[in-house]
């Protein structure tokens, strides 16, 4: 079985964990389709990297459940880890063994690899020609490509990726992004955690925001974004503050923002009322250059941590209790 019977590969209820007096997940629930790349995404602190541990055993839960690929999961469990590729935090290697020689040790420890399959996939993360070259040559980027070649060595059906673009350069960006897609194309599941919001627009086909250890939205990229209650204008840069003002005056209207780009500004309304937005600067005098309904995952990322951190502001003050390690992302 590579699913659930509701066709997720990857589900957890009502997941708790806490280090001291620091509640780093507050009951997260997140749903993962099977054969899609979903983007996990959160702001630093937000409790990413305490679910990934989660997800692969490193860490127990306090409360609630983990199912993977339609079974539920335990740190008890760690065999089923064999089904499941992951690359969890900066990979580690043997600095004086080559490349392929590290992923034929690290194969040698679950099941059977064959030299077929090293080839294959040295290939697959653009290190074919560096294969016999010593790890501890490589750059950052190389051993974050090796690390996902070998998350792969078992050919799962499920896959964990933590920041797999960091070091990467953009060419290497480019390629990582095309290699998850070509996975999810061929039914895998492809998990990714990443602050590279640019990069989870162009690659995931579902994402998952979470925020103070909640999860704030969760769906698919093309419904979030297209559903997102603004419009985005672009005026001459000196009409600015004449447009926020007539625009204030529309009914329903929630506020208006001048945005960092110059000229912009992000009017926080219905996306199906852009066209009575560009009228009402048109009866002003003033004439958009542009006008974008729906918003980017940046803006909608942005608009839904910082709704969480307002609403859970001050639920710990007074507590001196340090992040947990390596869960700054």
């Amino acid at each position: 079985m590579t699913a659930s019977a509701d066709g997720l590969a990857l589900a957890t209820r009502d997941l708790r964990k806490s280090y001291g007096a620091r509640l780093a997940l507050a009951g997260l629930d997140i749903s993962v389709p099977t054969g899609v790349v979903y983007g996990f995404l959160g702001p630093n602190g937000a409790g990413k990297t305490t679910t990934m541990r989660l997800l692969t055993g490193l860490i127990h839960p306090d409360h609630g459940s983990i199912e993977l690929l339609g079974r539920p999961f335990s740190g008890r469990d760690r065999r089923r880890l064999f089904d499941i590729g992951a690359l969890v935090e900066t990979p580690s290697f043997y600095p004086f063994l080559s490349g392929r020689e590290n992923l034929r040790a690290i194969g040698a420890s679950g099941a059977p690899t064959t030299k077929g399959r090293i080839a294959e996939l040295l290939e697959l993360v653009g290190l074919r020609d560096r294969a016999r070259d010593k790890v501890s040559g490589y750059s950052l980027g190389m051993k974050q490509r090796l690390g996902i070649a070998a998350a792969l060595l078992s050919d799962p059906q499920l896959l964990l990726l933590d920041e797999p673009a960091n070091g990467l350069d953009p060419a290497g960006i480019v390629a990582i992004r095309e290699t998850l897609r070509h996975l999810a194309a061929e039914g895998k599941t492809v998990f990714v955690s990443s602050h590279l919001l640019g990069e989870v627009q162009q690659m995931a086909d579902v994402i998952g925001i979470i925020a103070a250890g909640r999860l704030v939205r969760e769906g698919s990229i093309t419904e979030l974004l297209h559903g997102a209650d603004l419009v985005r204008v672009k005026v001459a840069p000196h009409e600015v503050a004449s447009a926020a003002k007539h625009l204030a005056s529309l009914p329903g209207l929630d506020r208006v923002e001048p945005s960092a780009d110059a000229g912009w500004l992000t009017v926080r309304i219905a996306a199906d009322r852009a066209a009575e937005v560009n009228r009402a600067l048109a009866d002003a005098g003033i004439y958009a250059a542009r006008l974008e309904a729906g918003s980017d995952l940046e803006e909608l990322f942005l608009t839904l941590t910082a709704d969480e951190a307002e609403s859970h502001e001050g639920t710990f003050q007074g507590i001196a209790t340090p992040t947990a390690p390596g869960d700054d992302r």
